[in-house]
């Protein structure tokens, strides 16, 4: 698999964060909130893979792009990102050594929690 940061996803949350569409959920809640099948499919319907490749921190770029199976690490609800959707996506990219995606979640994070962290580009420079 050759999964990597999809940069636009990454910058297309912080833009949210930054316009204050967060969820301040707990870390447990992802299992509730996450878009379920049935949403995902009517969001690609009504606004293509294009935009819902935006909700994705990682991708697979062995995958096509018009499958739901390239986009990974989902980190919202088609309309505010989830604090816990962030921490998932942290810590599933950790736990499978996808460093830069997991240094993408920890930004997000610390945007969330308040706490400012380096973008992944910067941690790469220092």
């Amino acid at each position: 698999m050759a999964e990597k940061l999809n940069h636009a996803g990454f910058e297309f949350a912080k833009a949210l964060v930054h316009k204050g569409k967060v969820v301040r959920d707990e870390r447990d809640d992802w299992s509730e909130h996450q878009p379920s099948t049935e949403k995902e499919n009517e969001f690609i319907r009504l606004h293509g893979f294009a935009e819902y490749a935006k909700w994705h921190l990682g991708m697979d770029d062995e995958k096509s792009e018009d499958t739901k199976a390239r986009y990974k690490f989902p980190y919202g609800d088609f309309e505010k990102v989830h604090r816990c959707g962030v921490l998932s996506a942290e810590s599933r990219a950790g736990q499978y050594k996808h460093f830069d995606i997991e240094g993408a979640a920890a930004t997000l994070h610390g945007l969330i929690d308040g706490v400012k962290h380096p973008t992944p580009m910067q941690s790469e420079a220092t």
